[in-house]
């Protein structure tokens, strides 16, 4: 089984440098060039299903990843990015000057990062975690995506690496579009392995 990880492409306030968490926001023209462009990549491999999260821009970015392709594709809140509550549609320029120290956590140290109103990077790496086991067991045997967000597709990674959450944003760069691959063994007890991560190859 081979579950492809796929962030949504570029929005307008990926542009702006604005704080989306699951606040809703859409492709800008770029983003959507993004998707065309990974969906000839994608042409080439037989994806029997789609899990993707229920915000605006992963829907329309699996729309054009798999347009015209009779490919049942599920929604699912859990695949939704983190939470991050007072600070989602501010610009991150804004929100460095409002909340310095937090802000600080995120970017350096995001282990200990904690904010009222919104998700820690634990929190998400486990919900992450637990939607990809229900993945593994729903579509055994098969290759399927998940169309997702930057954070919770690099905690899914960063769990699977053995990597602890204080060295989440280490490279490879979870840009817009990247395309991660995860490899899961016939037997159900291994731990799936990464065989390319942000089109970078394990």
């Amino acid at each position: 089984m081979r579950i492809h990880l796929i962030r949504h492409g570029q929005t307008h306030w990926n542009k702006e440098h604005r704080v989306q968490g699951q606040t809703e926001s859409t492709l800008c023209a770029e983003g959507r060039a993004q998707a065309a462009a990974l969906r000839q990549v994608l042409d080439q491999i037989a994806i029997s299903k789609v899990y993707c999260s229920t915000s605006i821009r992963t829907r329309e970015t699996a729309a054009i990843l798999f347009a015209d392709k009779d490919v049942e594709t599920e929604y699912r809140d859990s695949l939704r990015e983190i939470l991050l509550g007072p600070w989602e549609g501010f610009l991150q320029t804004e929100v460095k000057e409002k909340y310095p120290e937090s802000f600080n956590e995120f970017w350096h140290f995001p282990h200990r990062f904690s904010l009222a109103g919104a998700e820690t990077f634990a929190q998400v790496q486990q919900r992450g975690m637990q939607e990809l086991q229900r993945v593994m067991a729903d579509s055994a045997g098969q290759d399927v995506a998940i169309i997702s967000h930057g954070v919770l597709i690099k905690s899914i990674l960063c769990q699977l690496e053995g990597r602890s959450l204080d060295l989440l944003w280490e490279p490879p760069v979870m840009h817009n579009c990247s395309h991660s691959i995860v490899a899961v063994n016939k037997d159900s007890r291994a731990v799936p392995q990464i065989i390319q991560y942000a089109e970078t190859v394990q």
